[in-house]
Order: structure tokens, then C-alpha cells, then sequence
């Protein structure tokens, strides 16, 4: 290289060749790759809200919870119980929830609403007079993920009549990003 002083230019003579960059050009088409791949799977609808149904049967009693198996922070879940006895129910019907599975939820309300609500370290009682006609027993919640969850949860869900566990479900509500 060499520098004419006098008018302050710099002339080089010698320009070195240069190589491709391939693991960067490698790197940046994969991040692409997967930029497209993540666009393409939120327009189907795949990290929506994904409902499931779990059933349990016992003592004569059919317990049925349609909840969110995946969900997504801010996004209205269903979350419904129903519970079918031939000749209708006799008592008081408690609903029993696992504690921490309410902290992933914002709730708008419970349709019916219960008549008493407990809870010890592990359950959320919800109790409700019996439907005064008929076989079948239904609750709802009225909820949505909280924006700032980003785990899901394991819950459990009794059914109780006369202080008796005649059904329950084990689910698992699962959040993505």
C-alpha cells in the first residue's frame, strides 16, 4: 500500500481475494427456514386452542370435562362439567379443582354460579344445589389463560355428593408460546 502525502489520497495495490462465507450464509438460511416454518404453523391454527374431552364413570354416576389440552396466553378456553345420574341427584353436589390450576386462568365468571366455595392447600370446593329437575349436572367457566402464564398445569377434578368422591378426572393443560 502506498500513500501519495501530498494531496492525502490512498491508493491500495494490492486488494487481497475473499472467501464465502458459507456457515453464515448456512446460518442465515436456516434461520429463514425456521422463521417461515413458525409463520406457517400459526396460520394453520396449530398453537390455537385445542379442547379435549375426558370422561369417567363410577357408581352409577358419568362424569364428563371438556377442558383446554393447549392453549395460549390471553385466549379464551372451554372449560365444561357435566355430570349424568339416572333418577337425578339427592344432595348437594361439590365440584372439587386443583388449587394451582386456577393460577393459569383469569376467570369471568361460573355459570351456575356456586352456592359456597372453599379450599384447602390442594382443592377449590365449589358447592352447588342439585338441578331441580332431571339426570344432568352442568357447569362453566367462563376464563381465559392469563397473558403472563407460559406453563401449563396438571389439575385434578372431583365430583362429591354427600361429602363421597363419585367420580374424578386427572388432565393436563398444556401452554405455547
Amino acid at each position: 500500500m502506498s500513500a501519495d502525502t501530498s494531496d492525502d489520497t490512498v491508493q491500495i495495490d494490492e486488494v487481497g481475494g475473499f472467501r464465502r462465507n458459507h456457515r453464515g450464509i448456512l446460518g442465515r438460511r436456516l434461520a429463514i427456514g425456521l422463521m417461515a416454518l413458525i409463520v406457517l404453523v400459526g396460520a394453520t391454527g396449530f398453537l390455537g386452542v385445542h379442547a379435549e374431552t375426558a370422561r369417567a364413570r363410577s357408581d352409577g354416576y358419568d362424569l364428563t370435562l371438556t377442558y383446554p389440552r393447549v392453549a395460549r396466553a390471553g385466549l379464551d378456553v372451554p372449560w365444561e362439567l357435566r355430570l349424568t345420574h339416572p333418577g337425578g341427584f339427592d344432595g348437594d353436589i361439590t365440584v372439587a379443582i386443583s388449587a394451582d390450576y386456577y393460577d393459569i386462568f383469569e376467570f369471568q365468571g361460573m355459570h351456575p354460579e356456586p352456592s359456597d366455595e372453599t379450599a384447602d392447600d390442594n382443592f377449590v370446593y365449589l358447592t352447588f344445589s342439585p338441578p331441580p329437575t332431571g339426570d344432568v349436572f352442568t357447569t362453566t367457566l367462563d376464563t381465559y389463560v392469563q397473558p403472563a402464564s407460559q406453563i401449563g398445569r396438571n389439575a385434578e377434578v372431583a365430583v362429591l355428593i354427600h361429602g363421597q368422591t363419585v367420580a374424578h378426572l386427572n388432565y393436563k393443560t398444556w401452554l405455547v408460546p
